[in-house]
């Protein structure tokens, strides 16, 4: 078949959607290189402010102020990266069934979304950053207004990034036909507006269950689903100015304590460069390597040791898993069986300090975070444990190569190499658990510390490639905007949820549960499983987090003891088929069909379920040692 003439008309139409797709990716360079920059510079002032403190006695007055100023700029950068790279967090299982034709159009509709939410907020952000002109930072001395231009700055560059993503990849059709679902929705909730205003609260039904559900299993990105559903909800069901969301996210996003998200992802980037990760991996193969099924309990203590820092639960599987399984299916292990092993220890380590989701329930409930840090250590350790006996029971009958038992000189050896990434997990608690600096500031100890240790090894073994800096950097950044991006958003819809008086409703609902602390108990578990499969961690705790703990504290449950709960519930949840991300995120890692790893997951995964009950029922496993 002849391709088709190409005429001065196709010429002109596809003219501006290359100027267009140009345009956008010089932009998105730059705004790489300025996130990237933001990142490190935030590292260092932190860092200078912990050593002016600690070592020279002389308190840096600004250095809090100048990083919290800096810190909105990278969130909203790393987020403008993350939507131009497709790497927020979204609902995919659903869409990747559907024909490529079908796919597409669900693309193009996402993209169009973003476009109608940012477009929205735009106007409102800038009218609060001008607001803000008014305040003036107090040790700095620079109007506030300059750290909240970061908002309408980061509309406008996901605006560009959203129509150069649907003129890269949407036919005029698909365009079309998502303009008039939009259009179409977007009138009937106008001519409903009378019928929303008599349903009173029932209202909500409409925008976050029916409106929300079908953004997130539609495929479009989490964040932009709680803002869309929100603001509908605030512009055709109240009387409240679309400000507040802008609002809400500026407050949402700013959290000191949420410094900590870019800079331990950071820090994962550092550990994986340095090949600190391979020196622990290394140790515990000569240590248990010769025991039957050892290499399975070496995957366990790996993901235990290194789970946390990077921030991606997919980081850290993926920072493991290709040291490991080449010699374990060596050895005759299954690659379907290895890769449930390593779905199942994604979700045993959700509360190992410095986690994320600890780090966000800190910052979002009231929680101490070193409380959190203390009482997350117990709960991994009974989910590990589980593990380890499915581990041992599959294993025994296992067929495999006869391994020698390593001699002691190399188990030596391989400790005396691997004391810096051993110490490493140990440095960072302990410095939080002291006192000697937050949970914020410690990420950049360990940053420095991994950068001093890692470029002495690399004098001696030479593995750095620096190559790989950059790029693992601005994935470092989408990341951290990506999540930063669902607080902001989830803290609108928060903000929107308790303002309807569902807060109220739902307290009275808790209240008559059968079963007292014991049901309420059931409930969070029921709860969370579901909402972790669906939403992610971090998304369902800034969401439900401060609805549900004020709950729990009325029942007598100790805030880190429901934390420990719930955190297990979800990341059972976020590893559990048919709808759990974290599960096809390990079955990709592992390079395996997900149809053939499902049979094997449910038996860790009842493990875990196991584990989680025992955490419930006994309390003193998370608030033990506090």
């Amino acid at each position: 078949m002849s391709a088709p003439a190409v005429t001065a008309s196709n010429v002109s139409q596809r003219l501006p959607a290359r100027v267009l797709i140009c345009l956008n990716t010089w932009t998105m360079r730059v705004v790489g290189v300025i996130a990237v920059t933001l990142m490190v510079i935030e590292t260092l002032v932190l860092l200078a402010g912990v050593i002016a403190r600690y070592v020279l006695h002389s308190p840096l007055i600004w250095s809090d102020e100048l990083a919290s100023s800096l810190f909105i700029w990278l969130s909203m950068f790393g987020a403008v990266l993350a939507l131009d790279r497709g790497e927020h967090m979204r609902m995919s299982a659903v869409v990747n069934k559907l024909p490529a034709a079908w796919r597409g159009f669900s693309e193009t509709l996402s993209a169009l979304i973003v476009c109608l939410f940012v477009a929205m907020i735009i106007s409102p952000a800038m009218q609060h950053s001008h607001e803000q002109m008014w305040i003036t930072t107090p040790a700095l001395g620079i109007p506030d207004g300059v750290r909240a231009a970061a908002l309408p700055v980061g509309a406008v560059l996901m605006l560009l990034a959203a129509v150069a993503r649907m003129a890269r990849y949407s036919t005029v059709r698909q365009f079309m036909a998502g303009l008039a679902v939009v259009a179409v929705v977007g009138a009937a909730l106008w001519l409903a507006q009378p019928l929303l205003a008599a349903m009173g609260n029932y209202n909500l039904v409409v925008f976050f269950l029916v409106l929300l559900g079908a953004c997130v299993f539609g495929g479009i990105p989490i964040a932009f689903a709680f803002g869309t559903a929100t603001m509908a909800y605030l512009a055709l069901a109240t009387h409240a100015p679309l400000s507040i969301v802008v609002g809400r996210m500026d407050e949402g996003m700013s959290h000191m304590v949420l410094l900590a998200v870019p800079l331990f992802v950071l820090l994962g980037v550092v550990l994986q460069l340095s090949g600190m990760a391979r020196t622990l991996i290394d140790f515990m193969a000569s240590l248990l390597g010769h025991v039957r099924g050892g290499l399975q309990y070496v995957l366990l203590g790996a993901m235990f040791l290194v789970s946390g820092i990077s921030g991606s639960k997919v980081a850290d599987m993926a920072a493991v898993a290709p040291a490991l399984f080449p010699e374990m299916k060596r050895r005759g292990s299954k690659p379907e069986e290895l890769a449930a092993l390593l779905s199942a220890t994604g979700a045993m380590t959700e509360t190992i300090p410095p986690s994320l989701v600890l780090i966000t329930i800190g910052a979002v409930c009231s929680v101490s975070i070193t409380a959190l840090f203390i009482g997350g250590l117990m709960p991994a350790v009974v989910a590990t444990i589980a593990i380890a006996v499915v581990c041992w029971w599959r294993s025994r009958k296992e067929d495999g190569p006869k391994i020698e038992r390593a001699p002691l000189s190399r188990v030596a050896k391989t400790f005396l190499i691997a004391l810096p990434a051993l110490a490493l997990p140990l440095l960072i608690r302990v410095a939080v658990l002291e006192g000697a600096a937050t949970a914020t500031e410690v990420s950049t100890i360990g940053v420095a510390y991994v950068v001093l240790v890692g470029l002495a090894m690399h004098l001696f073994m030479r593995h750095i490639e620096f190559a790989r800096l950059y790029p693992m950097l601005l994935e470092a950044a989408a990341l951290s905007g990506a999540i930063l991006l669902i607080i902001g958003m989830a803290s609108a819809m928060a903000w929107a949820l308790t303002q309807s008086g569902f807060s109220a409703s739902l307290v009275e609902l808790i209240e008559e549960i059968p079963g007292g602390t014991f049901g309420f108990m059931f409930v969070t578990i029921l709860v969370f499983l579901i909402l972790g499969s669906v939403l992610e961690g971090i998304p369902a705790i800034v969401l439900f987090g401060p609805l549900m703990f004020p709950l729990a504290e009325m029942l007598g449950i100790h805030p880190v003891h429901y934390a420990m709960v719930v955190i297990l519930a979800m990341g059972v949840g976020l590893f559990a088929p048919p709808l759990g991300v974290g599960f096809y995120a390990a079955c990709a890692i592992s390079k395996t069909s997900s149809d053939h790893v499902i049979r094997r997951v449910w038996g860790y995964l009842g493990a875990l379920l196991v584990a989680l009950v025992v955490v419930a029922c006994f309390p003193w496993i998370s608030i033990g040692f506090l």
